[in-house]
């Protein structure tokens, strides 16, 4: 391996050579400047003030080539935009990038749906291949891999890497009436959730996305477009599924099935409030002893939040439920808490919201009208531009800190529920925890565990019941840019105690590893946190596909042989 080059050093490429690379993919070359550039070398302005307003609208950032949805990590990294882009239009496009790099010895970088906490899609002084563009959805009532014509049809949906699951959502579901699993935050890029392992709001029931993967098309590091499947390049197919997103090649193109569609999705939301600490232990008991009983299952997804403030806010999904049944099965741990005068419960605005399936992710005005779904706010924007409200918080975000790990099952037997308890009350003295029930596969049926166990993830996802999150950001904000600053008095702080909180949580689950595309920029021990005992198969299948570390990307599988911007390699 050998070092990579910078604008300015002598083997970068000569103005010559950068116009043989724009001919080849045409107008897909693109000259990279960020717009908060002007922001951060001038005095407030009232452009700079409508820049970070649209900095709050996820569709403005993924169609800016130089923007990614978090802008940063305080002490960690901070978003900066390649030198060029070749905004691929198909997988030739792809293919001339990747060769250019290669042949330059270029940092590479890729860039879907920008998403990536880790800073994964954006690096200085690189190459970027932006996959926006690349977006066509195409149905299939029995598709067969290619070269598997043994296996039985499935009922399919093809998609562009740099489609975003909003517009798949609504492609399959509004109006095609099926299903499909992607990511719980629509303006998340299809390929980037499946190399991750992804999971959304309905994963107990239907899986993750990468186990739900049928076959994929990428471009390798020696500029081939390869298919991938159960019995084309296996081995590189199955690390495609949740190996991590840039590490073994561009996906252009994913296959993925599609599922019967249930008859109603709906929600549960509310808030209990406890009025002295000792009753928070008691709710934090009370909501362990439900989630026992009745959560861990295909029906239920999403999220319960034991706040700092002693509040337990449920913000929860269903499905192959109806409004009354999902409200008979909280019944039970509602009267719990009425009886206890200590604890008193907010049901406003909706305490259960029950839909159509087929209506869950459809942009009606009636939707937008009650704050139910949100929409790209541009003169002339498409109407499949839409996202769920709570999702904004991520737009230009800069992380203070952040840190997840699946909570194994056997946590919620009897003798183990109250020692979860203590665990989650000394966390929240720290810090605010999520657990994201959607995010662990306990519970979920024989089909959706056979596809996660045949994939790339840490097998700690198949017996999680959850996957616990802690974390805190600040938005939009960019260093340099005065009014905008991140705090990072603030973001220290807030890291700390997140560290804090979250080894109270690992006193209990040592071994619950952690969610690549969600988890700690300063993860130790990634490798095994990540992928368990999958992690030297993987690192055998980068070797195999690409021996030189062309794709490099932040804890990623080979990562380890490079210096921490992927420039200089630390093993000859």
């Amino acid at each position: 391996m050998q070092p990579r080059v910078r604008p300015g050093d002598s083997a970068w490429p000569s103005a010559d050579e950068w116009r043989r690379l724009r001919q080849a993919v045409g107008g897909a070359f693109v000259d990279v400047r960020s717009p908060l550039d002007a922001c951060a070398a001038a005095s407030p302005s009232p452009d700079c003030a409508r820049l970070f307003a649209a900095l709050k609208n996820p569709y403005f950032i993924g169609d800016d080539v130089a923007l990614t949805q978090t802008l940063g990590w305080v002490d960690a990294w901070t978003s900066r935009p390649s030198v060029h882009a070749v905004a691929a239009r198909d997988a030739s496009d792809v293919a001339a990038a990747v060769n250019f790099a290669r042949e330059h010895r270029l940092r590479l970088v890729v860039k879907g749906g920008g998403h990536s906490y880790q800073g994964t899609s954006n690096a200085a002084d690189s190459l970027l291949v932006w996959t926006r563009a690349m977006a066509d959805i195409h149905l299939h009532d029995a598709f067969v891999a290619r070269g598997c014509e043994d296996l039985p049809p499935n009922r399919a949906v093809s998609v562009g890497a740099g489609a975003l699951w909003a517009h798949v959502y609504d492609a399959v579901t509004t109006r095609n009436g099926g299903y499909v699993q992607g990511g719980g935050c629509m303006t998340v890029g299809v390929a980037g959730l499946v190399q991750s392992g992804g999971f959304g709001s309905f994963s107990k029931a239907f899986g993750t996305a990468s186990g739900n993967l049928i076959e994929a098309e990428l471009v390798t590091a020696d500029g081939v477009l390869r298919i991938a499947n159960a019995r084309k390049n296996p081995d590189l197919f199955w690390a495609l599924k949740g190996g991590g997103g840039g590490a073994f090649g561009i996906v252009t193109r994913l296959t993925l099935k599609v599922h019967p569609l249930p008859e109603p999705f709906g929600a549960v939301n509310f808030k209990v409030r406890a009025e002295t600490p000792d009753a928070y232990r008691r709710l934090i008991g009370l909501t362990l002893d439900h989630c026992a009983r009745t959560l861990v299952g295909p029906h239920w997804g999403e999220q319960l939040r034991f706040r700092r403030d002693d509040t337990l806010a449920v913000a929860m999904v269903f499905q192959g439920l109806s409004r009354s049944q999902a409200a008979a099965a909280w019944q039970p741990f509602l009267d719990a808490v009425s009886a206890l005068p200590d604890l008193s419960v907010d049901f406003s605005p909706l305490k259960f919201v029950s839909t159509s399936a087929r209506d869950f992710w459809s942009p009606t005005f009636f939707k937008r009208a009650l704050g139910f779904i949100a929409a790209d706010d541009r003169p002339g924007a498409a109407p499949g531009n839409v996202f769920w409200p709570g999702d904004q918080a991520q737009a230009g975000q800069v992380l203070h800190g952040y840190g997840s790990t699946w909570l194994p099952r056997r946590l919620l037997d009897d003798e183990r529920r109250a020692s979860l308890g203590d665990a989650l009350f000394a966390a929240t003295r720290h810090r605010g925890v999520s657990l994201h029930l959607n995010k662990g596969l306990a519970g979920a049926p024989p089909a959706a565990l056979a596809g996660a166990r045949d994939s790339a993830m840490n097998p700690a996802v198949l017996d999680a019941f959850a996957l616990l999150i802690s974390g805190a950001e600040q938005q939009p904000a960019y260093p340099g840019v005065a009014g905008h600053e991140p705090d990072l008095a603030a973001a220290r702080s807030n890291a700390a105690a997140i560290g804090r909180c979250m080894a109270e949580v690992r006193r209990v689950a040592p071994d619950g590893g952690a969610y690549v595309a969600e988890s700690d920029y300063f993860q130790r021990d990634w490798q095994r946190a990540f992928w368990g005992e999958h992690y030297d198969r993987l690192l055998a299948v980068k070797q195999r596909y690409d021996p030189q570390g062309l794709f490099f990307a932040h804890h990623g599988v080979g990562s380890e042989r490079w210096s921490a911007d992927g420039f200089t390699p630390l093993q000859r």
